[in-house]
């Protein structure tokens, strides 16, 4: 055998050697890749809630007329929070009124199923507390037409703002 090719035979058993030894075969690295996320204290108001307080129809208004809906409130867990009702259209917490031109229909809103604890929009005072889970909570809202001298036969309206404070 010539010189060369004891050399060309070494320099393949040599190769083989090393990789069948592993020395020749890919290498590798590791290294970590951070992950991230920041949560924030926040609430959200449901866009299907609330739900329409709607006090059906009536005729002389003689006697109260109950009826609740809902709201639905997600906050972040441990977000503590109060949820306020404003005055409406009249403007007044005290004096809720649906209108149809000139003439309304008084009505109030509750936070509770006695319809004795006023709801409104003063945080600490009148509001509704709670502390957020991470999903949706629902809560009542209690309203109530009381007796009164009715008005002319129309449909009757409002809209209340609702706020939730965290």
């Amino acid at each position: 055998m010539s010189i060369k090719t004891k050399a060309a035979v070494t320099a393949v058993l040599v190769t083989l050697g090393l990789a069948s030894t592993g020395l020749l075969s890919a290498a590798t690295v590791t290294n970590t890749m951070p992950v991230k996320i920041t949560i924030q204290n926040a609430c959200n108001i449901s866009t299907t809630a609330p739900t329409t307080l709607d006090f059906g129809t009536q005729g002389p208004l003689v006697a109260n007329i109950d009826q609740t809906a809902t709201i639905t409130v997600t906050c972040t867990t441990g977000a503590a929070y109060n949820v306020g009702l404003d005055g409406g259209g009249g403007g007044s917490i005290n004096a809720r009124r649906m209108i149809n031109g000139t003439n309304t229909v008084g009505y109030q809103l509750y936070s509770n199923n006695a319809r004795t604890t006023v709801w409104g929009n003063t945080v600490g005072t009148d509001t509704v507390a709670g502390a957020g889970n991470g999903t949706a909570q629902t809560l009542t809202v209690y309203g109530r037409v009381p007796p009164q001298t009715t008005p002319p036969a129309a449909v009757y309206n409002d809209t209340v703002n609702v706020t939730v404070t965290y």
